[in-house]
C-alpha cells in the first residue's frame, strides 16, 4: 500500500481529518455501496464522532474540487457521501473482516499518525522561530525582515474559492 496514496485521500472536513467512503472502498477493494451497506448493518459501531454524512453543500464543494460527476445527470453518486474519522476507519476493520481490510487499516492508521507528526513538527518550528524573533527583536531591521519571510513560508496556503468553469446560462447569470 503506498503511503502517499493514502495520505492524499485524507481530507480536512469540518475541521477534522477524514476519509470518504468512496476512497475507503477503493482501498478495501469493495464497491462503495457494499461498504456503506456493511456500515449501515452495524450503525451502533459508528457514532457521529466516527462517521457522518456530508451535507449537500459539502458534497457540492467536493464535486467541484475533485471533478466528480453531477448526480442530476447520467452517472455519479445519487446520495450524499459518508466521511470517516481515524476511529471510524479503525472500526471498519471489524465490520469488513477480511485480511485486506486489516492490512489497509494498518496502512491508514500509519498515514494518520504521520500526518499528526508532521503537523506537530511544523508547530514546533513556528514556536522556535517565534522564540528567536523575540531574542533578536531589538536588532537590525534586516533580521526582522528575515523572520517575516520565514513566518510567511510557515503559514498554510490560503484556501481560495474557485470560479466555476464553463459558460454561464441565462438562468445562472
Amino acid at each position: 500500500m503506498q503511503d502517499d496514496l493514502i495520505a492524499r485521500q485524507i481530507h480536512l472536513i469540518r475541521g477534522r481529518r477524514m476519509m470518504l467512503d468512496s476512497s475507503l472502498a477503493g482501498l478495501y477493494g469493495v464497491t462503495t455501496s457494499n461498504l456503506n451497506k456493511a456500515v449501515k448493518r452495524n450503525l451502533e459501531r459508528f457514532p457521529s464522532d466516527f462517521m457522518f454524512q456530508l451535507s449537500r453543500e459539502e458534497a457540492d464543494a467536493l464535486r467541484f474540487h475533485f471533478g466528480i460527476s453531477n448526480p442530476s445527470r447520467r452517472g455519479g453518486r445519487r446520495y450524499l457521501p459518508y466521511a470517516f474519522t481515524q476511529e471510524g476507519v479503525a472500526m471498519l476493520s471489524s465490520v469488513l473482516r477480511s485480511k485486506r481490510a486489516v492490512l489497509v487499516n494498518i496502512a491508514i492508521m500509519r498515514a494518520f499518525v504521520r500526518l499528526r507528526e508532521s503537523l506537530t513538527t511544523q508547530q514546533d518550528l513556528v514556536r522556535k522561530v517565534t522564540e528567536l524573533e523575540r531574542m533578536y527583536a531589538e536588532h537590525d531591521s534586516r533580521i526582522q525582515a528575515i523572520f517575516e519571510a520565514i513566518k510567511k513560508l510557515l503559514e498554510p496556503p490560503p484556501i481560495s474559492v474557485r470560479r466555476r468553469i464553463g459558460f454561464a446560462s441565462d438562468e445562472r447569470q
